[in-house]
């Protein structure tokens, strides 16, 4: 598991480490299964629920954005909110 994580980190834009400097990771909605989440993630958390291409997408949304927060929501129910440290 951890060997496949490094493959996969090395695949995104920003570092693991750049990311949890930088931001805290608060997902809510409803995941594949059905069930109701809200919580704080981590990089792998974030990977697990969305893929690497698009938190991709929403670390540079995040990364470029001059709030407090941004907030990033899909269509199928999950809300990110990257909060600035």
């Amino acid at each position: 598991m951890k060997r496949n994580m490094k493959k996969i980190t090395k695949q995104m834009n920003y570092t693991t480490s750049e990311v949890n400097k930088n931001f805290r990771i608060k997902v809510c909605g409803v995941d594949e299964n059905g069930k109701y989440i809200n919580k704080l993630v981590g990089v792998a958390g974030s990977i697990e629920l969305v893929g690497v291409e698009l938190l991709n997408k929403f670390l540079s949304r995040a990364f470029s954005c001059l709030d407090d927060v941004c907030v990033c929501k899909l269509r199928r129910g999950l809300k990110f909110s990257f909060y600035v440290k």
